[in-house]
């Protein structure tokens, strides 16, 4: 996974978009980032997890390093993202997809479903802020979730509170993520791209976007 990350160029894209750190020593945002995912694909559930990372050394010889940032700093260092920066490090992961798309092959690029969905995520802590009780009892988080149907991937998450709507934001999400997304350069630029389609709650079809079957007329897509 780590080669994979390398070889894309998103450690690179993510140090050069997101900047919460003043100095580099030694980590830099990418460190950070990838450490974070790394544990959760190890089995890891919280930060302190990465405790147990950073004393395996087949662990760290897979990554070809000496050390990884302990909880307390990766928790630190969480603590520096307000929304913007947020943003931009799914803009960051989302500009890298782009060069992966491009080596697909033409039936790829010739329908891009988005799905805007809500997703049910359980906490245990009794003290988070901003979580709240779902419909079926459970304390925690309800996020939104934007993802390219065809692959899985998502591209974009909304956080929002346990007992929101699963509908809630979906759609001003789902409008703006492809003016967003730099993969609508690349199913534009496609010879063979025919049809781009939103699931929920808009449908984005040669350039327009078109209202759910509800409602009426179309909307030209934004520049």
């Amino acid at each position: 996974m780590h080669r994979l990350a390398t070889r894309t160029g998103l450690v690179k894209t993510i140090d050069r978009r997101l900047h919460l750190l003043k100095r580099h020593l030694p980590y830099h945002e990418s460190d950070h980032v990838l450490n974070i995912a790394y544990n959760s694909l190890c089995g890891g559930t919280c930060l302190d997890d990465l405790e147990l990372r950073r004393n395996d050394e087949v662990y760290l010889d897979a990554l070809r390093t000496q050390r990884i940032p302990d909880p307390t700093t990766a928790g630190d260092f969480c603590r520096r993202f307000d929304e913007a920066d947020v943003h931009m490090l799914m803009d960051a992961i989302n500009q890298t997809r782009v060069g992966v798309w491009k080596a697909q092959t033409d039936d790829f690029f010739r329908e891009a479903l988005i799905d805007a969905d809500g997703s049910i995520v359980e906490t245990t802590g009794e003290c988070k802020e901003g979580f709240g009780l779902s419909y079926d009892g459970r304390w925690g988080y309800h996020p939104l979730i934007v993802s390219l149907s065809n692959t899985g991937e998502p591209l974009y998450v909304v956080n929002r509170p346990g007992e929101r709507p699963s509908h809630e934001e979906a759609p001003p999400v789902t409008w703006t993520v492809p003016r967003r997304c730099a993969g609508r350069r690349v199913f534009a630029k496609s010879p063979s791209a025919a049809t781009r389609t939103f699931r929920r709650p808009r449908i984005w079809t040669a350039g327009t976007v078109r209202a759910s079957a509800s409602s009426s007329g179309t909307t030209p897509w934004p520049a």
